[in-house]
């Protein structure tokens, strides 16, 4: 299976050849942003929402990408071709860069690098686990509310998610949800969460980053007559669901069967879940919302005529 391909520096190389400084701010304070994209069967989806998206992150944090959108797409895309991958997981990041060795640690100063990279694709949840659901833990440890860090800002200020998803394995889980400082949920490492009452899709309003996925479950829940809202909602909402499911562009649409390791509804996916995840996935093979990943680098940008 190939192993990837990054851009670092201006340059295509072998993913594990990627390096950055120890001393890049991205590395020593976790601060960049970034955005992930999939790609299956040469398809990148919803490549300009991702793009799009991974622009506000480095608005929201002040950070400088040194490439246009069209240049982006360019090199995601050159990522994926150059690793020969069909099916991929593609990232974009903005780091900070160094530090200047000035008397003031001043961030302006720091010029700012843009980073890809195209692996073969992940799932949060593997597909022979999706077929049962996994057990979903309520952490006890608390998301990083909004006041302090944007969950709307893709960032790598990822401890609170680090130490629930930690706290989810040791207590048998597969991953957990995060809650707000007053205890609604939130979302958990990589997800956006879903619950299923009474025939209505309901999805956590607060403290969340508003994921592709999550748009195209609405996208999906409108075109087969399905209310689907973003409201608050409780731990004990989620415990009383009649379904219950993960959304994420690192394993589309997730059943989940068991909340801190009791049954939800039946014990097993429900209906609505498996059509969704059935019709996202269909969708998805057709080419829906889909960019060629081919005519990408057919389209070469006239500024990256040299790589």
């Amino acid at each position: 299976m190939p192993e990837g391909v990054a851009f670092i520096e201006g340059k295509f190389v072998p993913a594990h050849e990627a390096r950055i400084s120890i001393f890049d701010t991205g590395f020593t304070r976790g601060d960049a942003v970034y955005d992930t994209v999939s790609v299956w069967h040469g398809w990148f989806f919803r490549l300009d929402d991702h793009v799009r998206r991974f622009q506000r992150s480095c608005a929201g944090m002040r950070l400088t990408c040194p490439h246009s959108a069209e240049e982006i797409k360019f090199i995601v895309a050159t990522c994926v071709q150059r690793a020969q991958l069909d099916d991929a997981y593609v990232q974009m990041i903005v780091t900070r860069g160094v530090l200047p060795r000035t008397p003031l640690r001043d961030p302006r100063q720091c010029r700012n690098q843009f980073i890809s990279y195209a692996i073969p694709y992940v799932w949060i949840v593997p597909p022979d686990h999706q077929a049962t659901g996994v057990n979903l833990v309520v952490c006890h440890t608390r998301r990083t509310p909004p006041e302090a860090i944007d969950p709307r800002v893709k960032n790598f200020n990822w401890m609170d998610l680090a130490r629930g998803l930690l706290e989810a394995l040791d207590e048998g889980g597969a991953t957990g949800v995060l809650c707000t400082l007053d205890g609604r949920l939130a979302e958990g490492p990589g997800f956006n969460l879903f619950i299923v009452k009474h025939g209505e899709l309901l999805t956590p309003a607060s403290n969340v980053l508003e994921g592709i996925t999550r748009q195209t479950v609405f996208d999906l829940a409108a075109e087969i007559g399905v209310v689907a809202r973003a409201l608050d909602l409780t731990p004990e909402d989620l415990r009383g669901a009649d379904e219950v499911f993960l959304s994420s562009t690192a394993g589309g649409i997730m059943p989940v069967s068991r909340v801190d390791g009791q049954p939800v509804g039946t014990g097993s996916p429900g209906p609505l879940t498996l059509r969704l995840r059935s019709l996202y996935w269909d969708k998805r093979e057709q080419g829906w919302l889909g960019t060629s990943v081919d005519e990408l680098v057919k389209d070469r940008p006239a500024g990256m005529a040299d790589v």
